[in-house]
């Protein structure tokens, strides 16, 4: 009997096949390359907006990406898409001896120390340095993180995050001297320094600074969406106003969120 995803392989493979669709046939891994990764990011959305249909649809799409992407290679004799799921099974097998073995972990730091030592030793111990195998194609921010966690793991790390406050500080004036001696890329150089030390500061918090981020984006877009609005009923334009004025207006949007956010729901105010 034929599974849902025995069917998508079927699609796709009838896509790529002669007679089916040229645009298909034209892709090759590396044309679908931005494709992954906005899928990818499509789907961190849908998590964010907490939708199970957006969550599900989005899925779906980054399925879709790695079916094909098996299929190319399935269609030059490589490998196929079982032998990608059979890769990531025994991947998560080998890697989960506390599971899987006898080994012991007790908590997920110890998961992780194990998960290093023997991605390491799959890979014949020919690693120079700790932070190998972290891919230099992330993102910089997610690239930061990663690079910070895995020295943090070896020790050299910060006892606390009061101590990275420290830091911050100390990048911030670097920042500014730099600023004050006009080099464009000793500002540079400084201003890199800065945001390493703040996502150091966000993993010490044990914070995702990529999600924080997104956060504060999408803040500042909402908020500045609503200041257009609020000029526009006044047949004004942010390009019209003075900085002052603009700000007498987002610090009253700031206020109406604020208070929107302190109102109780229609259930707690039946209950009181």
């Amino acid at each position: 009997m034929s599974t849902p995803i025995d069917e998508l392989r079927q699609i796709v493979a009838r896509l790529r096949a002669p007679g089916g669709c040229p645009w298909d046939r034209e892709q090759t891994h590396l044309s679908l390359r931005s494709d992954m990764i906005e899928e990818a990011y499509e789907t961190v959305e849908a998590i964010e907006e907490a939708s199970d249909a957006h969550l599900c649809e989005e899925l779906g799409d980054v399925l879709l990406q790695v079916v094909i992407h098996s299929q190319m290679a399935a269609e030059e004799g490589r490998f196929t898409f079982d032998d990608v799921a059979r890769g990531i099974s025994a991947k998560l097998i080998r890697r989960h001896p506390h599971v899987f073995g006898d080994a012991e972990a007790a908590d997920s730091e110890a998961v992780l120390k194990n998960w290093d030592e023997i991605k390491r030793q799959e890979k014949g111990n020919t690693q120079t340095s700790l932070l190998d195998g972290v891919s230099g194609g992330l993102p910089a921010l997610l690239h930061a993180e990663k690079v910070t966690k895995r020295a943090a793991r070896a020790g050299f790390d910060w006892e606390n995050p009061v101590q990275v406050v420290g830091k911050i500080r100390e990048e911030l004036a670097e920042t500014e001297e730099a600023i004050g001696l006009g080099d464009p890329e000793k500002i540079e150089e400084e201003m890199g320094d800065l945001l390493f030390a703040a996502v150091n500061f966000a993993r010490k918090l044990k914070v995702e600074p990529e999600v924080a981020l997104r956060r504060a984006t999408g803040k500042f877009s909402r908020r500045f969406r609503a200041l257009e609005t609020a000029l526009q009923e006044r047949g004004r334009k942010p390009e019209d106003c003075t900085l002052a004025e603009m700000d007498l207006i987002w610090d009253e949007i700031k206020r109406q969120e604020h208070q929107s956010e302190c109102q109780p729901s229609s259930g707690e105010t039946a209950k009181k």
